[in-house]
Order: C-alpha cells, then structure tokens, then sequence
C-alpha cells in the first residue's frame, strides 16, 4: 500500500510550449487592437484632409470677394473725383458767365479811354481774376471765319479778302479750356462776287506774259 502525503496534490502534465488559458486569453485583445490601429488613423487623415481642401475653397472664395469689392472701391473712388471736377467746372463757368457783361463794359471803358482811375484799378482786378479761373479771351480782327467758335452779326463783301474773313470784334469770345461758353460776336466779309475770276484771269495773263518774255513793247 503506497502512503500519499497530505496537502500536496497532483497537478497534470502541461504539454511543452502550451499556453495556459488565462494567459491566452489576455493576449489575444493585445494583438486585436494592434490590428485596429492603422485603420484609425487613416480615417483621421482622409478627415483632416478633407477639412484642409474646405478651408482652402472658402479662403479662394473670401479673397475673392476682398479683391471684387477693393475694384468696386476703386470705381467709386474714380467715378466720384470725376463727378467733383465736373460739378466744379459747371460752377466755374456758370460764375464767369454771369461775369461776361461786366467784363464787356470794362473792354468798352478801355477802348474809350474811360477806364481810369480806381476803376481802372477794379476792372484790371476783375480781369486777372476771371484770368486765373481759367477764362480766355479770343476773337481778332483779319483771322477766317469759324463757325463754331464765331457769330456773324453782320455781312459785306470786300475785293481784298480771299474767304469768309472776320473784319471787326463786335463782342469778344471767351472759352474755359476747350469749351467755349460764349462765342465771338463779329462781322464778316466774304470775297467780291466775280473777284475771283478777275484775279484768276490776271494770273493766267502773268504767267503768259512771264512765259512769252514778258509784254510786248510798243
């Protein structure tokens, strides 16, 4: 009879290389989640990609409309210095207009010799004013009549002119710049009728002439 020694008791034979259960257990979610982990941060990429190709297309857009709006600012900017000057200009010429009889009555002072005195001293004033606003006077004896700058007041013909000639300022003309605000009030003289023929007759005999010698001699 074989004596078993008391509290010790057999434990079965584990086989070489096995691994007991609760140690099998714990490693197998240890190589689970190694497994997972890739494919978590390949989600986060595609996602903050994404979010990365939002913010770009929404900045594309802001700028944009900062640039649209800095070329409408500038458009005003323009369109509104534009209409200053030309409401500027209106004014000044609207002023000078007013100003044209009174600077008429100077001119007839002057011519008659009235103009002396201390209202020498206001008209000649009056004038260098007119002058630095930019008014310009213009209308003289002998140049061709234009009908765009020029208002005939009266007519005659004369033999010595060769074309619709200015031979007297009945009113001066002024302009501002290029745009005239009143035209010159003058009196023309077109060429004699039957004073070109004439003349072209004595111009063929001259040159016959110059051409044979000269005249004849008696």
């Amino acid at each position: 009879m074989t004596e078993e020694t008391p509290g010790f008791e057999e434990k079965p034979d584990v086989p070489s290389g096995a691994t007991p259960d609760g140690a099998e257990s714990k490693a197998a979610p240890s190589s689970n989640s190694e497994g997972a982990a890739p494919a978590g941060d390949g989600a986060a990429d595609a996602g903050l990609v994404a979010q990365l190709d939002q913010v770009r297309t929404a900045l594309g857009e802001r700028t944009a409309d900062l640039q649209r709006l800095q070329a409408e600012y500038q458009n005003y900017r323009r369109r509104v210095e534009r209409d200053r000057i030309a409401v500027k200009e209106i004014a000044i010429a609207n002023l000078l207009t007013e100003l044209l009889p009174v600077l008429d009555d100077i001119g007839r002072a002057r011519e008659h010799g009235e103009l002396v005195g201390g209202f020498k001293s206001v008209g000649e004033s009056v004038e260098t004013v007119a002058a630095k606003m930019g008014l310009q006077q213009f209308g003289k004896e002998g140049e061709p009549f234009d009908p765009t700058i020029h208002e005939a007041l009266m007519h005659s013909y004369a033999p010595d002119v060769t074309e619709t000639t200015c031979v007297a300022i009945l009113q001066p003309g002024y302009r501002i710049g290029e745009r005239t605000i009143r035209p010159a009030r003058v009196a023309v003289a077109e060429p004699q009728p039957g004073a070109q023929t004439v003349k072209a007759d004595e111009a063929t005999e001259a040159a016959d002439d110059k051409e044979n010698g000269g005249p004849d001699e008696g």
